[in-house]
């Protein structure tokens, strides 16, 4: 039986977004009836725990390699350890991979389609990226010296022969797409599949019926929620300077769960601004508890540097949406997210910088809860019809089935020689 063998650095029981996405697809296909593999590194995203080399997971054979296990205190002990990485994984994947087998690299750690294309040419196994990110421009949108430059640009064409290599690459949003095809990646290459959220556990709830809601001392008030990383491509300047003009608006509070590089940074900003009894501070809860977290809120924000639209996709919009709750996106109103917003009238578009129009979308969402819970049922119904995780499940299964069902063409087999 031909494989489907995945590679990121994260797999369950690790609760990383990417390790929850790849989790559900593969232990899926598994279900499915297919062969599925995963290679992977042996901690978790946390680092604090060292796991077995090789386990089954729900029908999933999981491979596990060394991570380097340097940590992220700094850029070269980074870099260190995606050099591990990007050996293991690639030894890993050689003797793994049989001839007609699918490899499918996913994009952590950063550009690991161009040892995993040389990989499946060798073994002469199928490629598939999926691409969360893309990279060297994320880093590049970030000011990281060794992503700009004459570097940068070698490592974009190397990363660019890697996706004209594979079979198909898979997108996880319309302007990522876009930004393939400005790169010369042939649109028969190109395939949109959206992210997910587990939208059958997480459902709408009334917010005064959460428990977490009293828990934390948000009763009577309008919440504004944030779920997630809070990292170096999103933004929280402006809903500072927001925060500040409501500050007439004790009822107003500004909820965040989860961490990432700017929280600290956050908190202290709001408690230096005379903030502190508005802005309330949580950590990562357990997925079980999501649709429980994700409903605290009356509605969610999210943001992102209008740099990276196309190279990141907020995909934490489905787990807002699936809660039934309105969101602001505080994005590029030609962005990503800020398009399906704007589609399906479930919330609000305010830009970068502009807290002003910030603060207006959240006293409308505060002052009108009529209106509030209308644009939380139409992201809710966004979801059913469009974003489901179902529906992701089956859109992938059938690209697999697809790429089954077709041999290797000649032209596919000379991309990238040389």
């Amino acid at each position: 039986m031909t494989r489907i063998i995945f590679v990121n650095r994260y797999f369950a029981p690790d609760h990383s977004a990417t390790s929850q996405i790849l989790t559900d697809l593969a232990t899926d296909l598994s279900a499915r009836g297919r062969d599925v593999h995963v290679i992977t590194g042996d901690e978790t995203y946390g680092g604090d725990a060292r796991l077995s080399s090789f386990e089954c997971i729900a029908g999933v054979h999981v491979h596990r390699v060394s991570s380097g296990g340097l940590g992220r205190t700094s850029l070269t002990r980074r870099a260190a350890d995606y050099l591990v990485l990007y050996a293991a994984m690639y030894g890993a994947a050689k003797k793994l991979l049989r001839p007609g087998d699918i490899l499918v690299a996913k994009t952590d750690p950063p550009l690991l389609s161009i040892p995993m294309s040389r990989a499946a040419k060798q073994q002469r196994a199928r490629l598939v990226n999926w691409l969360q990110d893309l990279y060297p421009e994320v880093a590049g949108a970030l000011n990281v010296p060794m992503a700009k430059g004459g570097l940068g640009r070698a490592l974009a064409r190397l990363r660019d022969r890697s996706l004209q290599a594979a079979d198909t690459n898979v997108v996880i949003g319309e302007r990522m797409g876009e930004r393939l095809l400005a790169r010369g990646i042939p649109p028969s290459r190109v395939t949109m599949i959206p992210n997910w959220a587990n939208d059958a556990e997480i459902e709408p709830m009334v917010p005064h019926d959460n428990i977490l809601r009293a828990a934390w001392g948000l009763t009577d008030k309008f919440v504004l929620g944030y779920s997630g990383n809070l990292g170096r491509a999103h933004e929280c300047e402006t809903l500072l300077a927001a925060a500040g003009l409501l500050h007439g608006r004790p009822d107003i509070a500004f909820l965040f769960i989860g961490g990432g590089h700017h929280v600290e940074q956050l908190r202290a900003q709001a408690a230096m601004r005379g903030l502190s009894d508005r802005f309330h501070f949580r950590p990562y809860q357990d997925r079980r508890q999501l649709k429980l977290s994700l409903g605290v809120a009356d509605a969610h924000w999210l943001s992102l540097r209008p740099e990276l639209e196309g190279l990141i996709v907020p995909s934490k919009f489905y787990g807002i949406a699936a809660a039934g709750r309105p969101l602001i996106s505080v994005t590029s109103p030609s962005g990503e997210i800020a398009r399906l917003v704007t589609r399906f009238a479930c919330g609000f578009v305010a830009a970068p910088g502009d807290a002003a129009q910030l603060a207006k979308h959240i006293l409308n969402l505060a002052d009108d809860p009529v209106e509030r819970m209308a644009m939380g049922a139409r992201a809710r119904q966004m979801l059913l019809s469009h974003y489901t995780k179902r529906h992701a499940l089956a859109q992938w299964s059938a690209l697999f089935e697809t790429l089954l069902s077709r041999r290797p063409t000649r032209e596919h087999d000379q991309v990238g020689d040389g």
